[in-house]
């Protein structure tokens, strides 16, 4: 069965980045109008003119997600420019490594801000519109960090797991009106984020067989997962074959966190 989205409107957050532009370019092949929306303008832009020139229904939204007033305004913008949401991906993320120790109260306020807080205010704002219309699907971008401990990645594990719970606890309240809230937790895949940990050539192997020394399984399918892979496991908890999944989390990790 095709997993159409035809006459649908979809959000994406974090959509000039790696899992993020694959959403977008997946749900716009599938029919969907895509509000693209990415902090990075400069960024964003070229990634949605190259989409437009393929001839998908996609318009840019510059916005931060950890800013609640530019958050209400892109949402209230999207649906007089491509109509009512019927789809909201959350997939704007950020990634800052270090010990405990040593780990900065900017970095861990940042981290949150956008994998965490981000999460909550563009969900609240979607689901607001969703509810009098009784319908609607959300997935979170987590990860399998969320359940699965990484030394150097507290943050970033923390925050996932965050919005992880609040993905679910907010399914528990919108059921009643017929909106679906899942999450997709994808392992190392190959985007500049995983690129961004890896000192020399040699990152890829490393990833791939584990690190023992930081306590890392490698993965065992024996490579990296692509964009694609991720945004097809988002098509499908947004598309009708999901249609009695909900509170769900979908990992994709190539058997990483060895089904955790």
């Amino acid at each position: 069965m095709e997993q159409s989205l035809r006459g649908t409107t979809a959000l994406v957050t974090g959509a000039a980045g790696g899992i993020g532009a694959a959403v977008v370019r997946t749900l716009a092949e599938r029919g969907a109008a895509v509000a693209a929306v990415d902090r990075d303008e400069a960024a964003l832009k070229p990634r949605v003119a190259a989409l437009v020139l393929d001839g998908l229904n996609v318009e840019a939204f510059p916005c931060d997600v950890t800013d609640a007033t530019q958050v209400a305004a892109t949402v209230d913008e999207a649906e007089r420019r491509l109509g009512p949401l019927d789809h909201l991906v959350n997939a704007a993320g950020v990634l800052r490594l270090g010990p405990v120790r040593t780990f900065s109260d900017e970095d861990w306020a940042a981290t949150f801000a956008v994998n965490a807080t981000g999460v909550f205010q563009v969900s609240r704002a979607v689901v607001d519109r969703m509810i009098p219309r009784g319908r609607g699907a959300i997935v979170t971008v987590a990860s399998n960090a969320a359940a699965t401990p990484r030394s150097e990645m507290a943050a970033y594990a923390a925050s996932k797991a965050a919005a992880t719970m609040f993905t679910k606890s907010l399914g528990l309240e919108v059921a009643q009106y017929g909106i679906r809230c899942n999450l997709v937790a994808p392992g190392s895949t190959d985007t500049p984020m995983l690129s961004s940990m890896w000192h020399d050539e040699s990152g890829p192997r490393g990833t791939i067989e584990g690190r023992p020394d930081a306590f890392r399984v490698g993965i065992p399918l024996g490579k990296l997962a692509l964009p694609t892979d991720v945004a097809a496991a988002v098509l499908f908890l947004l598309s009708d074959q999901a249609a009695h999944i909900t509170l769900h989390d979908l990992t994709v990790d190539g058997g990483a966190s060895l089904g955790a």
